[in-house]
């Protein structure tokens, strides 16, 4: 329908303009609008001072135009009676003249201009003959005082003069000087007869009124400095009153964040008042309990943690035992049966597997207790994944490419863990690949650097994906194993990464294999990094147009891990 399609194109000129709008002032308001989202005592005081302002320029316009008003009133009042004094003056002269010639009518003329002078308080005159009248020789010419009166006089008021029937007309005027400045005034008209057939004259008297103006711009300074001060302290009243109304809720607010921060102690303080007590009193009621369940957690975790800790160590030894026992089985095979010989087999297998099992519960012992130490030093990434790849390559049905898009400078990093990161990517690869090729990408850029381990085997569930860094979780664990595992790798590698201030990120799609990726930051002050690699793969993307294929922003992973050497 044509109105629905004006309406559309009004809403789309509508939006178009308002997104240029708001590109315009992001420079100047996005600092204010992020302040305005975030701060509820700006918001408060903001409304404040609008309303407060609206109502004291309410307040100013009305006081200035009543007394404009009746000032104007005023002094026009003056004016008509001042004319009015002077016009009855000036026509009792005239009627008790019996001037006949031109030369007496000009000095009755002369002698009527000045006695409005001498009557009136204005000193501008204006005496001229009404128009429409017949030509009678012996009539004075026009006279004044002041030429700025006649250029002021319009024809209006002079034919106002001439057709009305009212004793007296006046109209607003502007005076304009020979040096160009300007005076507000008014110009009151009144009609004067002459004797002897001279006829009616138009009588013109100009009042300034620049002491008026003066007035009224003086009304307005004190208004203006008045109003400036009232918003002055009422801004200050507002922004006291906002601070105290304010205060419990920042208190709050600080007390949480130091519980957040792991300061056990903070509490909220009285804030002498019956509702916000309570509040304080509940609160801190609050903060107790926590404190008494976290100690209780990090007691529970210490047991566990000194629990896992101390059963590795103690199970090394019947290990070393059970090791030593095995290899003179296997040094006495030829001797055995053949279901015997398999039987060592599988314990050599199983030992190699427990033995691999408690060196991975010790490291993540100590990744839970934060005692993690760093040995870093210069290292290249690209010839350490070529290392790994050529250590996996015999176990892998399929090829493992290596793609050096960058990375190749040098990067302070704790080498043996980083590769033990890619390994397990890696083997993880090699595990679900199907045994189709592998495709290991370095890159780098200015502040980080990745790796990305891509395959094309079974891939993973979105449901999968959330659990793949968990421990001991297997998407199938029905499945085969080629490399044997303990189910900690990636759980691992996760820490591994974090420590470093890095992330190891899975992407994954049942049918289209998966892609694992790690970044790490160039250095220690680099808190927020942008991953050379994207996690989604170009040809995923490429397909589906998913915007996660360029990658996004990092930050560096808050953890408890304290790193206590580091060369």
């Amino acid at each position: 329908m044509p109105g629905t399609s004006s309406r559309s194109r009004l809403a789309l000129m509508w939006r178009r303009w308002r997104l240029r709008w708001v590109r315009a002032t992001q420079p100047v308001l996005g600092p204010f609008r992020a302040r305005w989202r975030r701060s509820l005592m700006v918001r408060t005081m903001t409304i404040t001072g609008l309303v407060t302002g609206f109502v004291v320029l309410i307040a100013g316009v009305f006081i200035l135009s009543s007394i404009s008003e009746d000032l104007t009133s005023s002094r026009r009042d003056q004016a008509l009676q001042d004319s009015a004094r002077a016009t009855l003056a000036a026509q009792h002269d005239l009627d008790a003249s019996d001037a006949s010639d031109r030369g007496s009518l000009s000095t009755l003329a002369a002698s009527v201009r000045r006695t409005v002078q001498d009557t009136s308080s204005s000193q501008m005159v204006y005496l001229r003959r009404q128009s429409g009248q017949a030509t009678f020789p012996e009539a004075p010419p026009p006279s004044f005082t002041n030429r700025m009166l006649v250029e002021a006089v319009s024809p209006e008021l002079a034919r106002e003069v001439a057709t009305s029937t009212e004793p007296q007309h006046w109209q607003p005027v502007t005076f304009v000087a020979e040096d160009g400045t300007t005076a507000p005034g008014i110009v009151v008209a009144s009609s004067l007869n002459f004797p002897a057939g001279a006829g009616t004259y138009d009588l013109f008297i100009g009042y300034k009124l620049s002491d008026t103006q003066d007035t009224l711009s003086f009304v307005q300074r004190t208004l203006l400095i008045t109003a400036a001060a009232m918003m002055a302290f009422i801004g200050i009243l507002v922004w006291i009153m906002s601070r105290v109304v304010f205060r419990p809720i920042r208190a709050a607010a600080d007390t949480s964040r130091k519980l957040a921060a792991g300061e056990e102690d903070a509490r909220m303080p009285v804030q002498n008042d019956e509702h916000f007590d309570v509040m304080s009193e509940n609160f801190n009621d609050m903060a107790d309990t926590l404190q008494a369940r976290i100690q209780e957690l990090d007691d529970l975790s210490e047991m566990q943690q000194r629990f896992v800790s101390d059963v590795s160590h103690e199970l090394r030894t019947p290990l070393t035992t059970i090791r030593l026992a095995s290899e003179v089985l296997q040094g006495q095979q030829g001797g055995l049966a053949p279901g015997q010989q398999r039987a060592v087999e599988v314990l050599g297998t199983q030992v190699d597997r427990f033995e691999a099992l408690l060196g991975d519960l010790l490291e993540i012992s100590r990744y839970d207790a934060g005692r993690v130490t760093l040995e870093t030093e210069p290292t290249n990434l690209v010839s350490l994944a070529h290392e790994v790849v050529d250590q996996l390559q015999p176990l892998s049905a399929g090829v493992i490419e290596v793609r050096p898009l960058g990375g190749y400078s040098p990067v302070d990093v704790d080498a043996r863990r980083i590769r033990r990161i890619v390994s397990n990517l890696v083997g993880n690869a090699i595990e679900h690949g199907e045994g189709r090729s592998i495709v290991v990408s370095i890159d780098s850029s200015a502040s980080a650097v990745a790796i990305s381990v891509r395959d094309w085997g079974i891939g993973m569930t979105a449901s999968d994906v959330e659990h793949v860094f968990d421990r001991f979780w297997r998407a199938d664990p029905s499945r085969k194993r080629t490399l044997g595992g303990t189910g900690l790798g990636l759980a691992i590698a996760q820490e591994d990464a974090a420590v470093h201030g890095g992330t190891v990120e899975a992407w994954s799609r049942p049918g289209e294999g998966s892609n694992f990726r790690l970044t790490l930051p160039r250095s220690e002050g680099i808190t927020t990094f942008m991953s050379p690699l994207p996690l989604v793969p170009e040809d995923v993307a490429a397909e589906d147009g998913d915007p996660q294929a360029t990658g996004g922003w990092l930050r560096r992973p808050f953890r408890r891990t304290r790193r206590e050497k580091r060369r």
